[in-house]
């Protein structure tokens, strides 16, 4: 083996490309070999329910400002969507447990429960990193406006890239790379004078503000990502629904600790989850519900690319939405933003700037560049040597002596 990894054969001395170690799951590695139409449908199912929840997020946010200020408090917000979403998982789980077959593992035994549960505790991370972005958002939106915001929340696609590399393992091209940093380039021109000049940002100027919560809000929604992505293709033969169970439970245990911490420094009134919450309230934490339960799909059977940049399809629904709901004006910024933004989708998911990987150890061959001369050379010695081998075994069995009948 050289020092690019590739193994000569002694033969004909082709290289052979050397199979990755390093693989998620068994089970996962399965899936990827046997991706069907079935499969592509659900992706675009995945990518139309995304695009109408995240559109809609922001502007159920703004709707509940009252005087640019929510009256209630956003960890509460975060914990009853946590429990929604508990409560989707554990009905799912009594619908999936009674359409079991006969001789079925039970999917709601004491013994797959526990099993399950130590199988998936890494859930624990992204449910954490959840809890702490879910937060940011509310923190964004009191200083963008929607359109914005879900423009800044498409840079988190760069970190992921550079973070599944780095976890996952996975390849992208030359040509992904620059769709890339085209999307960067989108936001940006976006994101030109979309601040008010003279506001401040928790006693820092807007400017270094939004430096900061640009970094946090960008980092630690990437992080959960790519480690919930991680997670439940580890154990991909685990029912999604007993992993969504974990993981909304843990995020549902992460803010009642946010609550109960929130309590102690306001005092004890603030324990009430329920107060300064209307039904714009209702409605966005049944959305961001929603997003969480698809986005669990999104992670084990697509991945967390697809994901964020079918957020980035939402961006026009939120833009001109808000432009006809509160007013905000459509700049040539935004339009010019986003049409770069597709072009980079394009060419991100277009076919050529796909890279080879290697799936379920596959070896693939790639032949060495040799004259004619040099394969008629190696072919006539191959040869030479089997007939002179064939001659030698022949001229053996004529020395031999002939045994008596």
């Amino acid at each position: 083996m050289n020092k690019n990894g590739m193994i000569e054969c002694s033969v004909c001395h082709s290289k052979l490309v050397k199979p990755s170690t390093k693989t998620v799951s068994r089970a996962y590695d399965e899936h990827r070999s046997k991706i069907s139409k079935k499969h592509r449908a659900l992706n675009v199912i995945l990518v139309v329910g995304d695009c109408m929840l995240v559109g809609l997020q922001p502007i159920l946010v703004y709707v509940s400002k009252v005087d640019g200020k929510f009256k209630f408090s956003p960890i509460s917000v975060n914990f009853l969507t946590e429990v929604a979403k508990v409560f989707f998982a554990l009905v799912m789980l009594i619908i999936q447990a009674r359409n079991q077959k006969i001789g079925d593992k039970p999917i709601l035994s004491f013994s797959s429960f526990v099993q399950a549960a130590r199988n998936n505790v890494l859930l624990a991370v992204p449910a954490l990193l959840y809890a702490i972005n879910n937060y940011l958002k509310f923190i964004m939106q009191l200083y963008f406006n929607p359109a914005t915001v879900k423009m800044l929340s498409n840079l988190k696609v760069l970190v992921i890239a550079v973070l599944l590399k780095i976890i996952m393992k996975r390849r992208f091209s030359i040509i992904q790379w620059e769709a890339l940093a085209l999307l960067l380039i989108g936001i940006s021109i976006n994101q030109m004078r979309s601040l008010p000049e003279g506001t401040t940002a928790m006693g820092l100027p807007v400017a270094m503000g939004a430096y900061v919560y640009t970094l946090i809000f960008v980092t630690v929604p990437s992080l959960a990502s790519v480690f919930n992505e991680y997670a439940l293709k580890s154990h991909y033969d685990t029912s999604i629904y007993l992993q969504n169970l974990f993981l909304y439970g843990y995020g549902a245990i992460f803010n009642f600790l946010g609550i109960l911490g929130t309590a102690i420094i306001k005092g004890p009134e603030s324990f009430d989850i329920l107060q300064g919450h209307s039904k714009a309230t209702m409605l966005l934490i049944i959305n961001n519900a929603g997003q969480g339960i698809l986005s669990s799909f999104f992670f084990k059977y697509a991945d967390a690319i697809l994901k964020k940049y079918s957020s980035t399809v939402a961006t026009i629904f939120t833009g001109f939405a808000s432009a006809a709901l509160f007013g905000h004006t459509l700049t040539i910024n935004f339009l010019l933003g986003i049409s770069i933004v597709f072009i980079s989708m394009h060419q991100f998911f277009s076919p050529l700037s796909k890279v080879k990987e290697e799936e379920n150890g596959v070896i693939e061959l790639e032949p060495v560049q040799s004259n004619d001369r040099s394969r008629d050379s190696t072919f006539i010695n191959m040869a030479a040597s089997a007939n002179e081998e064939v001659s030698h075994r022949v001229g053996s069995d004529e020395r031999r002596p002939l045994l008596p009948t």
